[in-house]
């Protein structure tokens, strides 16, 4: 475990010493490619702090990108060896912070965003085991909000950590302290900091824990009868009210989750409407997606996606469904008006729905010289779509209610498993290549 010292030390003349931040440094799993391009003139950036980006909703307001990408490829400003793990990387100001599995110890790791190179790392050992033929490893993004850093391990070790240090601020054993969720391949759902909480779907005795962000404490919990699941709590205002949506479901049999809308202040549940697959060997993996004062929830096994209309009085009434729009784990978008997302447990079509009516207006398989995209992930910035193929295909698109345009394409690598949202900050590209060498790779996304 490497972490310096940050907080101020009192010498015995009563002169406080505040020892120096630790200094990025170049470590031997690092290799630097070469400096990006500078930022063009009057270009908007933003940090990409959480799962989902900035606002939870998978929009950002980058601009100055490059448009076409160039069919030889985007060029790789640093890569990182690393571990085993979907995790996706979260970056925020001269942070970037990412979680993986190595040999035996799962490991935080804090790198400079446009260098690669490290200012601390937090590791500790965890037991990792198989189910289905797939090893577990941490898939939980870290957060980073303000001074602190909060990560989930694969086994429910939860670390809150000082940014600039590494230093152990608190932690504790979501599986220790309240008992065993259920889940295929350990812990995946990132945790939520919603005001002075961090909230988190636990499982175990308690369905969601609020808890103190600084401390640790358990403000509240919710007792429900659905387990932790693998997709993420979002925050969303219903009728004016400040809710969190929690889309629950674990490894149970029979097989049981849906929907919570859930008071942050205390813990209460709203209502709770039931949208889970009905075969055992099935998650709940992408997160909701609040639209106005209703949510939307898909799952790609048996049910499908549902927009669901929460009353004034917090209760849930189902207002249409669309068996075809099931998607396994990438969380769909939101875009003036209509829905757009990966459908599948292959994610092998994007479709578009109609917010208000759920009526389908296209459904395309986006076919890139004759392979699918697969479990493809969306963002939209600068003005378009950034889409990331599970191959390790990066495109352009326009989704519009019209259909799908490809705009331009390169192969960043040939690597399956290339799961999540393409992340941007500051014009830079970061990407988990999950096989053949798994490693995270910066790619120069700036434009001229």
């Amino acid at each position: 475990m490497i972490g310096k010292l940050l907080k101020p030390v009192l010498l015995a003349a009563g002169v406080p010493l505040v020892l120096a931040e630790p200094e990025a440094v170049a470590f031997d799993r690092l290799t630097y490619h070469g400096s990006p391009k500078a930022l063009p003139a009057g270009a908007s950036t933003e940090d990409w702090p959480r799962f989902l980006g900035p606002r939870h909703d998978l929009h950002s307001k980058e601009t100055g990108l490059l448009r076409p990408l160039p069919k030889e490829g985007l060029k790789a400003v640093w890569e990182v060896k690393r571990g085993t793990g979907h995790a996706p990387p979260v970056v925020a100001g001269e942070y970037l912070v990412m979680i993986h599995a190595l040999d035996g110890r799962e490991v935080i790791e804090c790198l400079h965003p446009e260098t690669g190179r490290r200012y601390w790392k937090f590791d500790y050992p965890v037991r990792l085991v198989s189910s289905f033929g797939v090893e577990d490893a941490p898939r939980s993004g870290p957060v980073i909000d303000g001074d602190l850093v909060f990560a989930v391990g694969v086994r429910g070790d939860l670390h809150c950590l000082d940014l600039k240090s590494g230093n152990l601020v608190w932690k504790k054993n979501l599986e220790e302290d309240y008992g065993p969720a259920p889940l295929f391949f350990g812990r995946g759902g990132c945790p939520l900091v919603h005001g002075d909480q961090l909230i988190v779907n636990v499982g175990g005795r308690i369905c969601v824990g609020g808890f103190n962000k600084r401390t640790g404490k358990l403000l509240w919990s919710t007792k429900y009868n659905w387990h932790a699941s693998y997709a993420s709590p979002v925050p969303a205002t219903l009728h004016g009210k400040e809710r969190v949506l929690v889309f629950a479901g674990g490894m149970v049999d029979p097989p049981t989750g849906g929907l919570l809308s859930i008071d942050p202040k205390n813990g209460k549940v709203d209502d709770a409407f039931p949208w889970r697959a009905r075969m055992f060997a099935s998650v709940n993996a992408a997160s909701p997606v609040p639209v106005g004062n209703a949510v939307f929830v898909t799952e790609s096994y048996t049910e499908g996606g549902a927009l669901v209309d929460f009353e004034a009085d917090g209760k849930a009434r189902l207002r249409w469904k669309a068996e075809r729009f099931g998607s396994q784990f990438t969380t769909p978008v939101a875009h003036e008006g209509y829905l757009y997302g990966v459908n599948g447990t292959a994610g092998t079509e994007i479709v578009c729905y109609e917010i208000k009516s759920g009526r389908e207006r296209w459904r395309d398989g986006i076919d890139i010289r004759g392979a699918r995209l697969g479990r493809a992930g969306l963002l939209h910035v600068d003005g378009a779509f950034l889409c990331l193929g599970a191959q390790g295909t990066l495109l352009w698109l326009n989704l519009s209610p019209k259909g799908a345009v490809i705009l331009s394409q390169t192969q960043l690598f040939r690597a399956p498993e290339t799961w999540g949202v393409p992340i941007v900050s500051r014009g830079l590209l970061y990407v988990n290549r999950n096989s053949f060498g798994p490693r995270l790779v910066c790619y120069d996304l700036r434009g001229e």
